[in-house]
Order: structure tokens, then sequence, then C-alpha cells
């Protein structure tokens, strides 16, 4: 070793003088043994694992013969990081949703009834008989069309025969093909009625757990009605907290626990969600309403009714302008009741709402729900309500529920909509003279278009009313994300 290392020093001065004579030239490298070089990679490593806080791994021995493996470089692997380091990493990891919970917040595909090879298929797993209307328009070719034809009858006729049914749910069905069921308040709380009592009545099969069957029962429900009537957006947020309380149940309680914890979960969710959202709702935009005032509404809006009739009762002095359209005449109804309770009413038609706007200060409307971008999605016509009073520079409050409020963001009313049944609007009440749409169905250059809702943009609204308060249409987002938080959703 010593005559090694005086060799080596002998090199290095022969080194240092051959560069002051020529700069240029490369220097000679050091040959240094097996040994030496383990020691420096160690000690680089320790200095390096020193510098990140970490203390160095044992050192290697000299005159240990090296294996395979030290001859390998270091690994990063063998690096760790720093505790703090560590814990703030962890921490940025743990406040992101994980790739399975983003996918449960993404919201289904809607089903495209143009596409031949799906219908087939959606047709053969069907409860509901369903015959494919004619003559149907091009631009709305995606969203379902049936004819309702012999529907009613034949789903009587199954009434006691559908073991995947319960007939609570079959019952609720046919209310909502016949239509005497509707609102968006109305249909969401009979749907979860009939749940409610489907699973009063269930008993949990021996092979199976609980939770994961049960789900798999409220999922045929709801493809179920579904069928019988598009399923709304505020349905499915109800039927989206249902799932997810049967989800989170824990697995040591009884089945007749579980049972009523269930119950108990879904009438907490229609008082509070909907009962008493109404009442705030009703108490808020009644502050808004002042002596002298004419407030046009259009359609029927339960919870808009409400709020008039608390007006009235606080024995604020109001005209109320009822405006109405074909084909349901909603507003005849609220115009009945509202006569009743002694208020001051008008009533018009929809092709008459610019001409009555000039007298009108306020304008209250309605929804079925309220998207991430501000638009307002309800009854058809209401957008041209909407546009003409802000022509005419009249407010536009519109009262709706935070469960009906969405995630989902829409343009227009195109891509997702409603379609009624095209043969109310091929006739028209009390003239029976007028029957040029009698045979409608046999003129193939004809089609007939009954749209059920419209997008109103936000541009059009002045104040949304909701039972976290009064808010504008830019706010609404705060609200989806507050209203997600909440241990009922």
């Amino acid at each position: 070793m010593d005559l090694v290392a005086e060799k080596g020093a002998n090199i290095s001065e022969v080194h240092v003088s051959h560069e002051e004579v020529k700069p240029a030239s490369k220097p000679l490298k050091e040959k240094t043994s097996k040994a030496e070089r383990r020691a420096l990679q160690e000690a680089q490593r320790a200095a390096k694992s020193a510098k990140k806080g970490v203390a160095p791994g044992p050192p290697a021995h000299v005159t240990e013969k090296p294996t395979k493996a030290s001859k390998q470089p270091p690994q990063k692997k063998d690096v760790r990081p720093a505790p703090s380091s560590l814990a703030v990493s962890e921490m940025k990891v743990g406040d992101r949703p994980s790739e399975k919970d983003k996918k449960k917040d993404i919201p289904p595909p809607r089903m495209q009834y143009d596409d031949t090879s799906r219908v087939e298929k959606a047709k053969k797993r069907s409860v509901v008989k369903q015959t494919e209307a004619r003559n149907r328009v091009e631009l709305f070719r995606h969203l379902p069309q049936y004819e309702y034809g012999n529907q009613l009858h034949d789903l009587e006729s199954k009434f006691f025969n559908l073991d995947s049914v319960h007939p609570a749910v079959h019952k609720v069905g046919l209310q909502y093909l016949t239509g005497n069921i509707c609102g968006s308040n109305a249909r969401c709380i009979m749907m979860l009625y009939a749940f409610r009592e489907a699973i009063e009545d269930y008993h949990t099969p021996a092979d199976k757990f609980l939770s994961r069957d049960l789900t798999a029962r409220i999922s045929g429900y709801v493809s179920y009605l579904n069928e019988c009537r598009p399923i709304s957006i505020s349905m499915g947020n109800a039927i989206r907290f249902l799932k997810t309380r049967i989800a989170k149940l824990p697995s040591s309680l009884s089945e007749s626990d579980t049972k009523a914890a269930l119950a108990s979960d879904i009438d907490r969710y229609i008082n509070e969600k909907i009962i008493a959202a109404d009442k705030v709702i009703m108490q808020q935009a009644a502050t808004k309403v002042r002596d002298g005032d004419v407030l046009l509404t259009y359609g029927c809006s339960s919870v808009v009714e409400m709020v008039l009739i608390y007006a009235h009762e606080l024995g604020k002095r109001f005209r109320v302008v009822i405006v109405d359209s074909r084909p349901k005449f909603e507003g005849q109804g609220l115009l009945r009741r509202l006569v009743a309770k002694g208020l001051s009413c008008t009533y018009t038609h929809i092709n008459a709402v610019s001409y009555v706007m000039h007298e009108v200060t306020r304008v209250l409307l309605g929804a079925a729900s309220v998207l991430s971008n501000g638009i307002v999605y309800s009854r058809i016509g209401t957008a041209c309500v909407a546009m003409v009073a802000h022509s005419f520079r009249v407010p536009v409050l519109v009262c709706c529920e935070a469960y009906k409020f969405h995630e989902r963001v829409l343009l227009d009313s195109i891509c997702a909509n409603e379609l009624g049944d095209p043969n109310v609007i091929s006739k028209v009440p009390g003239r029976k003279d007028v029957n040029y749409l009698d045979e409608w169905m046999n003129k193939e250059n004809l089609q007939l278009l009954n749209l059920l809702y419209d997008a109103t943009p936000s541009d059009y609204i002045s104040l949304i009313v909701t039972d976290y308060g009064m808010v504008p249409p830019t706010s609404v987002p705060v609200i989806v994300r507050e209203y997600g938080k909440e241990h009922l959703y």
C-alpha cells in the first residue's frame, strides 16, 4: 500500500508540472483499487443523505469481496424523504379525491335513443311495452319517444304479476304514466314513499348481503319508473341520497333496525329538504312582496302558490297575473285556489304576456331544477316569460329548493329534455270543428313536437330564492358544493 501511495504521489507531481507547461492537455486519472472506489461511493452517499436529513446506511467493508449487488449504483428507493416532507405529501394526497370517487361523481351517460342497437337491448330488458312513435323530429331523435297507446292497459293487467316490481312502486309508475302525479316535489315525494313501503316489505335472501341486494332492488325500481316517465333531476338526487345511506349502514345492525333507520332517513329527507325548505322559501320570498305590487307567475308551481297565499295572509295588498299555456293548462287550477283564498287575479295565455308585462312589478317562477351554470330548467314557456320580463326591466325571482340543484351544466334544452304525448297538442279543447290533425300520424311529412321543459339563461334571472337564502345565479355552484357536503346527501 505504501508503494502504491508513493507511486500515486509521483504521478500527481508530474501531472501538476505538466499542466503548468501545457494547460490544454488532459489530466491523467489516478488509478485506485476497487476497495478505494467503494469507499468513495459510500462517502458520497453519506454526504448526499446528510443534505436531505436522512441517516446514512451502514458503511461497506473495504476488505470484503464486493458482490453483484454492490456493483450496482445506489438506487433512489434507498433514500427516504424527511418526516416533515412525508407528512406534507401525505396530506396533499389525502385531500385529493381518488379515481374511484371521481368516477362516482361523474353522472352516467344518458341513453341515446337514436342508437338502434342500444334501443333494441333496452326493449328486451324493459317491463313496459314500448312502441316507437312515428314521424319523429330529427333534432330530438336522441330522446325517448314512445306512443302511449296500450301502455296503460298493459301495465294494469300486470299489476299483480310483476315479481321484480313492488306493488307500491308499480302504482306510482302507473300514476306517472297517466299524468295524475305531476310537479317535481309531488313526483319525488311519492317515489320516496313507494321506496319506503318497498323497504318495509323487504327480506334479505339467505345467500346475499342486505346492502348489495337492496341497492340492486332500488336500481330495478328506478329503471321501471324511468320507463313509465323519465326520472327528473330532483328525483335523481333523492335516489343518490337513498343509495348512499344504504351503503353507509353498519353491517352490525339487524334487518329490522336497518329498515327502521332507512325509513327514518326517508322521512327526514322529505321533511327537511322539501317541506321545511318550502316554508323557508315562502317566508323569504314574501319579504319581496309590497303593497300595490302586480305579481306575474307562469303555470302552476307549488312553492310559488305558497308564497302568494302567505303574503296575502300577512295583509299585503297585491294583484296576481297568471299566465297559462296549452296543452295542460296548469294555471287554471292555481287560479281557482287563489280566488278561493280571496286573492285578486288576472288570467291570460302566454301569447298575451307582452301585453300585460308593462303593468307587472315582479315575476315569480318555479323551477324543476337549477344547474351549475345558473340555467333554470323548468316547464316549457318559462324562458319566454323571463325574456319578456327582462326586456321590460322587470325583476325575475325563481323559487327553488336546494335539493333540485345539480352540478350538471346545460347550454340549451335540446341535449336533455322530455317529450310529451304528441296527440295532446293535435286537439284544441272546446273546438270540435278543428279536426285538421286527427290523422296526423298517417302523414309522413308532418311531425308533432311536444317538449315539456326549456332552459332559461341566467342573464334573465335576477334572484334565486332557496332554503339557503336569496342568491344570484352566479352563486349556484356554491350552493351545489355546500349541499353536497351535508350528511343527508
